[in-house]
């Protein structure tokens, strides 16, 4: 929910604004992205898109029932299951589904599909690899009784996927679908990959909240003869849907006019895209790409896809552009953009990594990792307005998000000297640098062994507040043994601190590491509380490595991990015969004391002692 639309909530969110502001030092008393401080006012659990809000902060600080000592102390455990989710056959082949997309939590949604009309449940969605989209009951309570938890209440196949990529599995739905509470009707955008009688596309759908149907006016086609003449970086060729990849989560401007797309691009030609699209006219009104037709590629990969600022400033991070194409006007890989105009895309400033150039040669994504956006006191410091997020090399990055210091023609010139990077740089020296530099958190740190399965991480921070007021970040990624091995060895989860002082730049802190942890391909981090006590991390490895496949009875199934934030002791972990094979990159979902995970179906785990859900 967003602050800006529930007027009669104005006075208590702006209360609520000023006691989250409580002075001190140390990143203390941040005050979050608006759709994050007045979820924490109201107490309203709604995870409507990937990481929770429009900000991509990951933390959901209303949870009363999950703490440490409940979650640790022997009743927390799977507690249903939905039926399996629909397969598609391709070539004679049975496909099951796979969930990249992280299940989305509504509260009371209104549900109009028979026949279940008139009734209303907390509704948890889950979209799939095969081309479909569910809404399942979420808890036993409810109207009207005797309907159990895990009940599809309506399906909605949007069309046959395509040929396999990712994992072995069918394209489908990728990227994390967005929801918009406050259009007439609710509604949810989600974007496939779809082979029909017009031949292969990736179309956006809206969809009614309450019945799954597709509204008036969709689906849209993304395809060049709509994406290129609106192109903000000409020249460049929206690739076919083939070399596309629709991975990142959906996301909304805050009155819900303007939608932006994400898409990652393989192979010579293709280039990475920014979309965006006109919710209200149904068009594509404007896009940027991560590259020239001379130079592809600056795919926009990450999970969490672009994060949206509190001012509507759009952000999102870039992989990798060819070796040597260096500070060619146009060319945007190995970057972080932000732009400040929704349609057209006005790129207003730019972030490059120092070593922007070792990184093209090397296949080392930036991209990997999506930012997500978050504000502090600025009585406590000279940078209030933040943005952070890791990539494939290990390293964590924080970035001054209102003074970004590279330009908007092209990225500048490239170097060795990690001293001249212009994030916020910790004080003194990295060990990995011998001089200042980004910190490190997931090594060895090396500038050629961070691809494919040797990268070191490819999800996105959670930001929460600490017990003690602080501003915190978790990290998850993959540790290697040695540069050049791919066996991963602890720590898989990182707490950052964010130190500040008054009138001086915040920068970060490693605060603590886990011991005990070798992730293969984490998830992105969650973060739950209760306001600012009892804080819990909670994360899913695929447990599998990036090129392995997730087809066949010999793949390893996933787990789901529960830490304790601030010691990061894991405090509970799922066997392998509690969840399914799934997808990549995703995170769970947290609400009212339960946890939904999607595999080929949505699993939930929680206090198997019965628990008040007051909703």
């Amino acid at each position: 929910m967003r602050a800006r639309r529930i007027r009669p909530l104005l006075l208590l969110t702006f209360l609520g604004f000023l006691s989250l502001n409580v002075g001190g030092n140390d990143g203390r008393v941040a005050a979050v992205a608006p759709a994050a401080r007045l979820r924490a006012i109201v107490g309203v659990p709604n995870t409507p898109t990937f990481h929770g809000d429009a900000a991509r902060t990951g933390w959901n600080p209303n949870e009363n029932i999950l703490t440490p000592a409940s979650v640790s102390g022997g009743s927390f455990g799977p507690v249903w299951n939905s039926p399996a989710l629909d397969s598609v056959v391709l070539g004679g082949v049975t496909i099951e589904p796979h969930l990249y997309a992280s299940p989305l939590y509504i509260d009371k949604v209104a549900i109009t599909a028979p026949p279940f009309t008139g009734s209303s449940f907390g509704v948890v969605f889950a979209a799939t690899s095969t081309g479909f989209v569910y809404a399942i009951k979420a808890f036993d309570s409810g109207s009207p009784s005797g309907v159990p938890a895990g009940t599809i209440l309506w399906r909605r196949s949007l069309g046959m996927p395509s040929v396999e990529l990712d994992g072995g599995v069918t394209v489908g739905v990728l990227g994390t679908p967005s929801i918009d509470l406050n259009s007439r009707p609710p509604r949810m955008y989600v974007a496939s990959d779809v082979t029909d009688a017009n031949g292969r596309n990736w179309k956006l759908f809206a969809l009614d909240l309450g019945s799954g149907n597709v509204l008036g006016g969709w689906p849209l086609p993304i395809n060049s003869a709509d994406v290129e003449p609106v192109n903000q970086n000409t020249p460049a060729v929206f690739a076919s849907p083939a070399l596309l990849s629709q991975r990142g989560g959906l996301n909304l401007s805050a009155d819900g006019h303007y939608l932006y797309v994400p898409f990652g691009a393989y192979g010579d030609g293709a280039t990475g895209f920014m979309v965006t699209v006109d919710t209200r006219t149904h068009t594509v009104v404007s896009a940027f790409a991560g590259g020239t037709t001379g130079a592809p590629n600056g795919g926009m990969w990450g999970s969490g896809g672009v994060a949206v600022d509190a001012s509507g400033s759009i952000l999102e991070t870039t992989g990798n552009s060819p070796q040597g194409s260096g500070p060619h006007p146009g060319v945007w890989g190995n970057s972080l953009l932000a732009w400040n105009q929704a349609a057209p895309l006005h790129l207003s400033a730019t972030y490059s990594p120092w070593n922007y150039c070792a990184m093209d040669l090397n296949d080392t994504d930036l991209g990997g990792g999506s930012p997500i956006v978050f504000d502090l006191d600025p009585a406590t410091t000279s940078t209030p307005h933040l943005a952070a997020f890791g990539g494939k090399q290990g390293n964590a990055y924080l970035i001054d998000r209102t003074n970004l210091k590279g330009g908007v023609a092209q990225r500048p010139t490239c170097g060795t000297d990690s001293s001249t990077d212009t994030s916020l740089l910790p004080p003194g020296n990295q060990p990995q640098f011998g001089e200042p530099g980004p910190l490190n958190i997931f090594g060895p740190y090396s500038e050629t062994s961070n691809n494919t399965n040797f990268a070191k991480a490819r999800s996105e921070p959670a930001y929460f507040r600490g017990p003690d007021g602080s501003s915190q970040l978790i990290f998850t990624g993959s540790t290697k043994r040695a540069v050049g091995d791919i066996t991963p060895v602890p720590p898989s989860v990182v707490r950052t601190r964010l130190v500040t002082s008054p009138g001086q730049p915040a920068y970060l802190s490693l605060a603590a590491r886990d011991t005990t942890l070798a992730f293969k391909t984490p998830g992105t981090p969650i973060v739950t509380s209760n306001g600012t006590s009892t804080p819990i991390v909670w994360v899913t490895d695929a447990n599998v490595f990036r090129s392995d496949s997730l087809r066949g009875p010999s793949v390893p199934h996933p787990v789901l991990y529960a830490l304790d934030a601030m010691t990061l002791r894991v405090l509970w972990s799922s066997t392998p015969s509690q969840l399914n094979v799934g997808g990549k990159y995703s995170q769970p979902t947290v609400a009212h004391g339960t946890v939904f995970v999607g595999t080929d179906r949505i699993q939930v785990f929680g206090l198997r002692t019965p628990q008040p859900v007051v909703r």
